[in-house]
């Protein structure tokens, strides 16, 4: 057949999505409810859906199909985009940030600290950890809420210190709000687009500010300790291959910088997707009591009264499958944004070199052809014996691709310990009237924190 009796290829699909006199309406909620603009996005348009917002066009992807391509199958192709494009004036070039070659070496040099046979030996230290939580929650029986997500965020501060960093973060009080004032920051990038210079003396600006010095601190207190110690003492935490890693830099500003943005990337990423999960996980299961009496028996038949280790994962099945449905409906990256680096083609839709292209998993768990009754917590979903019909893309709380989330073993060993043995000895309830709402940042938050009462699991 000669190329003259081909068929033409078939005309790219149009871009459905608000029309342009909606933009001051998108722009609001970009600026006030970044979640309620994707969803209803997805609901009103369907799985592929051009946002126009000012100056900004946002093509949104809500299929597993779609997903896969941009974010495995063609990768190269997209690199990071909104969100985390305005958050690298605030991280660097840290792991979530960096493209390419120095992408690359960042990940190279991080990678053996995340391996299983390392996750499995940080077991106990995880477990102890959660022991302490667990006596600090304790103390707080009949004497008002406490606040959990800050609870959570000591807690996977105190886990980050110990298993990737063989430091103590408690002598670093402030590290929590720095990475408040970080995200803050961040996100506020991402609802100006970058417009507002960062010289400007708005407060958010100043506290980011402060911030970045007080994290700049603390990397080099921790440098300086490690470097301290005798030769031939350092370990295979992520730290020392870090330090070794930027030491190969000749110029020593560019290794100080490199040194702190990855530094500050990590602990960002190793401590606060992981407590917001369990916060979430903990309201999920106030406002489900049913689940919490299976979780609390599980940890109860499984553990007894000691301290968890590496192979009762398995065993708390149930445990991790609510952990699993958490993050199926609170994930903790809530939006994936890329930059398409050339044209491509997504599901019939053209996409033009320099594109924003947008993956929402928290629409796309929610997306009801793949979840039956997607808002009702359901932990059944994940069951591993019962075999579940839908796509393997629907579900992508830990990212996917080259760009997957090198520390989702080590999160989610964490998660389940810290789960079953709360659960083993109290419950946490909401407080009563409080209005739980999330905050769409970096991660997926509980805005405000999140004041639980403590009592003794009967």
């Amino acid at each position: 057949m000669t190329a003259t009796n081909l068929a033409p290829p078939p005309p790219a699909k149009l871009w459905p999505g608000p029309p342009r006199h909606q933009t001051p309406g998108l722009v609001r909620k970009l600026m006030r409810d970044r979640l309620a603009l994707m969803s209803t996005a997805a609901d009103g348009y369907g799985d592929a859906v051009r946002i126009a917002i000012g100056p900004k066009t946002l093509y949104f992807v809500n299929h597993p199909d779609y997903a896969k391509h941009v974010l495995a199958d063609n990768a190269g192709n997209y690199h990071k985009g909104i969100g985390l494009v305005q958050a690298r004036r605030a991280l660097g070039d840290g792991l979530l940030t960096s493209e390419g070659e120095l992408w690359r070496k960042q990940r190279k040099a991080i990678q053996p600290g995340f391996q299983a046979k390392r996750i499995a030996q940080q077991a106990p230290a995880v477990a102890e950890e959660a022991a302490a939580l667990v006596a600090r929650l304790r103390s707080h029986i009949g004497h008002g809420p406490v606040d959990v997500m800050k609870e959570m965020t000591g807690l996977t501060l105190g886990v980050l210190g110990r298993t990737l960093l063989d430091a103590d973060l408690a002598a670093h009080g402030g590290i929590s709000n720095a990475f408040q004032a970080m995200q803050d920051q961040a996100m506020f990038e991402v609802v100006t687009l970058s417009m507002v210079p960062m010289w400007v003396p708005l407060p958010k600006q100043l506290r980011f500010r402060r911030a970045r010095r007080e994290l700049q601190d603390v990397v080099n207190t921790l440098t300086a300790e490690r470097d301290a110690r005798p030769e031939g003492t350092t370990g295979d935490d992520v730290l020392s291959r870090l330090i070794l890693s930027t030491r190969a830099e000749s110029d020593p500003r560019v290794r100080d910088l490199r040194m702190r943005d990855e530094l500050v990337t990590l602990l960002l990423a190793g401590h606060e997707t992981t407590a917001s999960t369990l916060s979430w996980t903990f309201n999920l299961l106030h406002e489900n009591p049913w689940a919490w009496e299976r979780v609390h028996a599980e940890a109860n038949a499984v553990l007894g009264d000691r301290l968890p280790t590496f192979e009762d994962l398995h065993a708390l099945k149930y445990t991790s499958m609510v952990i699993e449905e958490a993050m199926r409906l609170y994930p903790p990256v809530w939006m994936l944004g890329r930059i398409a680096q050339g044209s491509d083609d997504i599901g019939g839709y053209h996409v033009r070199a320099g594109s924003d292209v947008v993956v929402c998993p928290y629409t796309m768990h929610r997306h009801p052809a793949f979840w039956e009754e997607p808002t009702r917590f359901d932990p059944e979903r994940f069951n591993p014996d019962v075999t579940h019909d839908r796509p393997r893309y629907a579900y992508i709380p830990f990212g996917a691709g080259p760009r997957f989330c090198v520390g989702n073993n080590l999160g989610m060993m964490e998660a389940a310990f810290v789960l079953a043995m709360v659960a083993r000895e109290l419950r946490l309830s909401t407080e009563a009237g409080y209005h739980v709402v999330a905050e769409p940042m970096l991660s997926l938050r509980v805005r405000g924190g999140l004041p639980m009462t403590v009592a003794a699991a009967r």
